[in-house]
């Protein structure tokens, strides 16, 4: 599964009273495929999932695949930590037409790492779909080690991880022993370059809403070999990543989209929109990234 430098992981907007704004879900898509986005990720964390029902999150796989016409890959985030639910969203998302698909590690239940191998093995034996695991310790509690992400590696259509653990010795681990077909991805906008550096092959991005293009511009001129170039846009992205995780995600990303038309900041309880502290604090370090971003474009 080719899906590109930059994946990003779909925001879901919404209505005042809750509802899921399908005409808001279609300016994003429109708007990340024209600001250098090179797949999109639905019903993922930045998504709002654990907010979403069963048959949201299906109606909004359709709707992404039907918006997006196979101008790019569609992934759908379908794993929970209900091995069943998950085979059947798995299912249900093949059949929407999704061009793979996202399995986080079980979170609350606390599985072992044999048993996190059997899930994924089990879901990965269900669909041909190529499957992308996400390792995210800080949400689901648990870590999926190197060498069970290695073991997993070995499953024909398991073929990328998307690395949450914020630990770059993890991923260099992983690097080192996967197959050549196996990707690694950062599933943290602050640590794409640093990845790349180690081999890694780019980001499932939160970030990419609104710096989509910039990012692509950092990952081309690490490619180029152009590191001092790719060094100051990453210089000049760190504060505003940090800022959009000054809240819980997605809230800020949610306000810095509303900012540009393409979204709506409401979000879904247990999460609250942004106070004017916030919003204040978020605008100041978005107006510092506009002045330094005339330098790098």
């Amino acid at each position: 599964m080719n899906i590109g430098n930059v994946a990003t992981a779909l925001i879901t907007p919404f209505h005042k009273d809750g509802s899921i704004h399908y005409e808001m879900v279609a300016k994003v898509v429109e708007h990340l495929i024209a600001s250098g986005t090179d797949s999109i990720v639905v019903c993922g964390t930045t998504g709002e999932s654990p907010t979403l029902t069963h048959e949201e999150k299906i109606d909004l796989i359709h709707f992404v695949v039907e918006t997006v016409r196979k101008r790019i890959p569609v992934i759908a985030g379908t794993g929970s930590n209900n091995t069943a639910e998950s085979i059947l969203a798995t299912q249900e998302a093949e059949a929407a037409g999704v061009d793979g698909i996202m399995l986080v590690t079980p979170y609350y239940n606390k599985p072992s790492q044999r048993g996190m191998y059997a899930h994924f093995a089990a879901i990965a034996k269900e669909t041909s779909l190529p499957v992308m695991l996400y390792n995210i310790p800080g949400r689901s509690v648990v870590n999926l080690l190197p060498e069970t992400i290695l073991e997993l590696s070995k499953i024909p259509n398991i073929q990328i991880v998307k690395e949450a653990s914020g630990s770059l010795d993890q991923m260099t681990e992983i690097l080192a022993g996967a197959p050549e077909k196996f990707k690694v991805y950062s599933g943290d906008d602050g640590l794409t370059l640093p990845l790349l550096a180690v081999g890694g092959a780019g980001v499932i991005s939160v970030a990419a809403h609104v710096v989509g293009a910039d990012m692509q511009q950092m990952i081309q001129a690490f490619k180029e070999g152009r590191h001092k170039d790719a060094a100051f846009i990453h210089q000049a992205l760190l504060p505003l990543i940090r800022s959009l995780f000054s809240a819980p995600n997605p809230t800020a990303v949610k306000y810095a989209l509303s900012k540009l038309g393409v979204s709506t900041e409401t979000v879904r309880l247990p999460l609250v929109e942004m106070t004017l502290q916030e919003k204040e604090h978020f605008d100041i370090v978005w107006e510092h990234y506009l002045a330094k971003q005339k330098q790098f474009k």
